[in-house]
């Protein structure tokens, strides 16, 4: 049984999902020299699909909203009752179906509010990606499995939002049946071993992916959702992964919108892969149709050993960042932050709590802009954490505290790169 909003706006006509650098979604002037042609969006509605791209994508994961983390919002964590709970799972558990729902609840309802859109906006901000859970689809939970109920109509509710500011979306099936990691939080449930890469846990994979697409086909307040991404953060080493899941995976979108009539690519879904240089295996590989695909990569600096821990050490490693293999066209850094090496956070180098070392993090912020707006564009982890004032994860705290400017074009006067 679904638990969501049943919208009357469910029947109206199919809306167009597009990358936003298709359409004028950013802006209404195109690039010089840019063509373009007229589409039907529906209800009347015509948006322009401008050849070459008018504008990149500059975005923030609303982390924590459907899948908590708790390294990321203790406080948070702690008003919903979850205590010492390493997941979401574990806090349903601890708290009994009824006692977590509510929590959940009152937590979706205050994480995200309409006005972090209203602030998004005023910083300059395009997309926001949306961590999901597959359980936000309640017909696919095992009645051995604990998660939280009622999610899908605070969704709807947050993409409304974002359609209203003509912010475009991302989707994200970020935690999988079974857990496609082991041992972290953003499954969903801090499972000993991964437990998604087999057949039939692939089936509910593919179940959420069908239901998401028809949601956002048929209800209006998908309208600026342009983008399912099939998985996040694969482990490497899963052949299937690239052999059966990802092609079964595009052709279930592809079908559930050829059900639904949509025909024309310019309608269709990006759907999204982690790319080759993530190290789980190339998407590509596997995949016989490309039209309306797209990639991601996420780049946390911290923990590549191959880069020199200094100041001078991580700017010059994102100047010189390559995020795409051969044929990954559109790529987005759709995970990144500022935050250096653990050992390192709380030396006199990268300290945040003085204020000496800010001039280094918004050069270091520049630096991995400039590299990531080289392909389609970057989204942040995350908009909001509680940490303490340490904004190295917080795209909002960082705005606040001016270590990033309100306008994200700042990027290319820093004098970096």
């Amino acid at each position: 049984m679904h638990i969501g909003l049943i919208s009357i706006l469910s029947l109206v006509a199919v809306v167009s999902a597009w990358l936003p650098s298709d359409t004028d979604l950013f802006g209404p002037e195109p690039q010089t020299n840019a063509t373009f042609s007229n589409l039907s969006a529906g209800k009347g509605r015509v948006v322009k699909k401008w050849l070459p791209s008018s504008g990149k994508i500059r975005g923030v994961n609303l982390g924590s909203l459907f899948v908590v983390e708790p390294w990321m919002a203790s406080t948070e964590w702690a008003t919903m009752g979850c205590g010492s709970s390493k997941s979401e799972f574990d806090c349903v558990m601890k708290l009994g179906q009824d006692a977590a729902n509510a929590a959940f609840k009152a937590h979706w309802a205050r994480w995200i509010t309409e006005t972090d859109f209203d602030d998004m906006a005023s910083y300059g901000l395009n997309t926001v990606r949306i961590p999901l859970g597959y359980w936000i689809d309640e017909s696919l939970v095992y009645d051995s499995e604990h998660f939280p109920q009622g999610g899908l109509a605070y969704l709807d509710k947050v993409v409304g939002w974002a359609a209203a500011r003509n912010i475009y979306v991302i989707l994200d099936l970020h935690a999988a049946p079974g857990a496609q990691v082991a041992q972290q939080p953003f499954t969903g449930q801090y499972a000993p071993t991964t437990g998604f890469y087999q057949d039939y846990q692939y089936d509910r994979a593919y179940k959420f992916l069908q239901f998401i697409t028809n949601r956002i086909h048929s209800n209006t307040a998908y309208r600026t959702v342009g983008m399912l991404e099939v998985l996040n953060e694969p482990v490497n080493g899963q052949s299937s992964l690239v052999n059966t899941y990802y092609p079964t995976a595009f052709s279930k979108i592809r079908e559930t919108e050829s059900g639904l009539g949509i025909t024309d690519n310019a309608k269709k879904l990006h759907v999204q892969f982690m790319n080759k240089l993530w190290g789980s295996g190339d998407p590509k590989s596997g995949l016989k149709d490309l039209s309306n695909t797209a990639f991601d990569n996420h780049r946390y600096l911290k923990w590549d050993t191959s880069v020199k821990v200094s100041q001078a050490g991580y700017i010059a490693a994102s100047c010189a960042d390559q995020v795409a293999s051969d044929g990954d066209k559109p790529l987005i850094v759709g995970e990144w932050s500022i935050s250096p090496a653990d050992a390192v956070e709380q030396s006199s180098a990268f300290e945040v709590k003085s204020g000496s070392n800010s001039g280094f993090y918004t050069k270091w912020w520049a630096a991995q802009v400039i590299a990531y707006e080289k392909q389609q564009g970057w989204v942040f982890w995350s908009w909001k954490a509680q940490l303490n004032g340490d904004y190295r994860w917080s795209y909002k705290d960082a705005v606040e505290k001016g270590i990033i400017p309100k306008d994200p074009g700042q990027a290319y006067n820093q004098g970096v790169c």
